[in-house]
């Protein structure tokens, strides 16, 4: 482990502990660590999309073996809070259904050891290849890129007084985590992802 990434892992701790002090756990995502300094008027919304029951999605499609079968129509799922506390677990409802967060180390957070894709747990849209994960010494799953853009909604998130990009799935509208510009190459960008958010599938074939 690098000096620079134990810099990081120590002020991410600090940082994370202050906010728990201050009675502001929810406020420790990645992202109040970073904020986002993307410019305004880059075209991203204020606000996510309306949700209508049956929406017609334009996704893209990747199979368990990590091929992309291309452009896809899907129906966005939407479902009740009863639906949704039936399909996930308490943890994931807190960070997917209210845009809650988890623990830092709490969860699954190192690139695993054999190739794969990352899709949500709630309507299993593919969203990260596991290729494009890195250790960001943060203690969430991170990643440079999203498997498919079409396949994730970024949205402006100026709550607690952070100004934030949170990043949500477009096939579900559920919250994932938030994207900041301190990556690594070639993208620059770093999707720092809750754990529950996702389910690794192994790549078959």
């Amino acid at each position: 482990m690098t000096s620079r990434t134990n810099e990081l892992m120590a002020t991410e701790r600090r940082r994370f502990l202050a906010a728990l002090l201050a009675g502001g756990a929810a406020l420790a995502a990645g992202g109040l660590l970073w904020r986002a300094r993307r410019p305004a008027g880059d075209g991203l919304a204020a606000m996510p999309p309306a949700t209508t029951a049956g929406e017609d999605l334009l996704l893209e499609c990747f199979a368990d073996d990590g091929h992309d079968l291309g452009p896809c129509h899907v129906h966005k799922l939407v479902l009740t809070d009863a639906q949704w506390h039936a399909r996930l677990s308490d943890e994931a409802f807190y960070v997917m259904r209210r845009a809650g967060t988890e623990r830092a180390f709490s969860g699954p957070h190192d690139k695993p050891a054999v190739p794969g894709l990352y899709r949500c747990p709630g309507c299993d849209t593919a969203l990260f290849d596991a290729a494009t994960q890195f250790d960001s010494g943060t203690g969430w799953p991170s990643f440079w890129q999203p498997i498919a853009r079409r396949n994730v909604i970024e949205t402006r998130d100026t709550s607690f007084g952070w100004e934030r990009i949170a990043v949500s799935c477009a096939g579900c509208d559920s919250h994932l985590g938030h994207v900041f510009d301190d990556g690594p190459r070639p993208t620059g960008l770093r999707y720092c992802m809750n754990a529950v958010a996702l389910r690794f599938v192994p790549r078959r074939g």
